[in-house]
């Protein structure tokens, strides 16, 4: 099951996490004034925007199987990458493959893959007046991902239903207190921006604008993919530095050449 959702600005808006938005701008708790006052004029040019411009969120929701540190999409693998070390003496070297059913045991299991974006010519606004310009480019990358928001709320609520009492406010969906996990592409548990290769071949990224560069980096810029797990464990963790030994299990499995692993791994 593929959708594409389209949301007007209205839709969005309550999803996006201001503290992000702030820290963008490099306005903290010192900067309560300017704070208050950069989010006001925030709020106001979204009100404008609203009716003129969308933002739209795509996923496939898929039976999947994990083997060894790889995810298994039908025909498709996804190459994940395990933690070599970690913060405490005793704790587990995660992979994202961990929250997801083994091959071995018989049984299928269930992965979502996501896309959010913004329409590009809401960040073509302004050209010339570079206040303007920042300001709606920080409000397209938040919009994006308050659309991610929004869908996983849906997804886990409605279209694959494994939460369907869930009855959340908005502050507890900003710290993520809810059943599963939505790890995005290009953050430290998934810090390969080039599986947005593999996403696009399962969910088709044009289907909602997203075109990709030779890296797998998503234009427009104000964009968000990953995966969607429900395994009720599941949490957030980082790779950090991984060893050369990863490194060419990885880009075997991948199946390209070492140094380009590496270059799309900043290693």
């Amino acid at each position: 099951m593929i959708r594409k959702l389209t949301y007007t600005i209205a839709d969005t808006a309550p999803y996006i996490n201001w503290p992000y938005f702030d820290y963008a701008w490099g306005v903290g708790s010192k900067g309560r004034e300017q704070r208050a006052g950069l989010r006001a004029e925030a709020e106001d040019m979204l009100s404008k925007l609203d009716g003129h411009f969308s933002v739209y969120a795509l996923f496939g929701l898929f039976d999947a199987n994990s083997d060894g540190d790889d995810i298994i999409v039908g025909s498709t693998r996804l190459p994940m990458l395990r933690q070599q070390q970690v913060a405490r003496t005793g704790e587990p070297c995660l992979c994202l493959a961990d929250f997801i059913r083994p091959l071995s045991s018989g049984c299928a299991d269930r992965i979502g893959i996501f896309a959010t974006s913004t329409d590009h010519a809401l960040t073509e606004q302004h050209r010339g007046d570079p206040y303007m310009q920042m300001l709606m480019q920080t409000l397209a990358d938040r919009l994006a991902e308050a659309a991610a928001e929004r869908m996983h709320e849906e997804v886990r609520k409605h279209y694959w239903g494994y939460a369907p009492d869930e009855h959340l406010t908005m502050q507890q969906l900003h710290i993520e207190a809810f059943q599963g996990i939505r790890p995005a592409v290009g953050y430290p548990s998934l810090p390969d921006t080039s599986l947005n290769f593999i996403i696009d071949d399962l969910i088709d990224l044009r289907q909602i604008g997203i075109r990709l560069t030779e890296s797998g980096m998503m234009m427009p810029h104000a964009s968000v993919s990953g995966l969607m797990m429900a395994h009720p464990k599941a949490r957030y963790f980082s790779i950090g530095k991984i060893g050369e030994d990863q490194l060419r299990d990885y880009a075997h499995r991948r199946g390209i050449p070492v140094e380009l692993a590496r270059r799309f791994l900043n290693q």
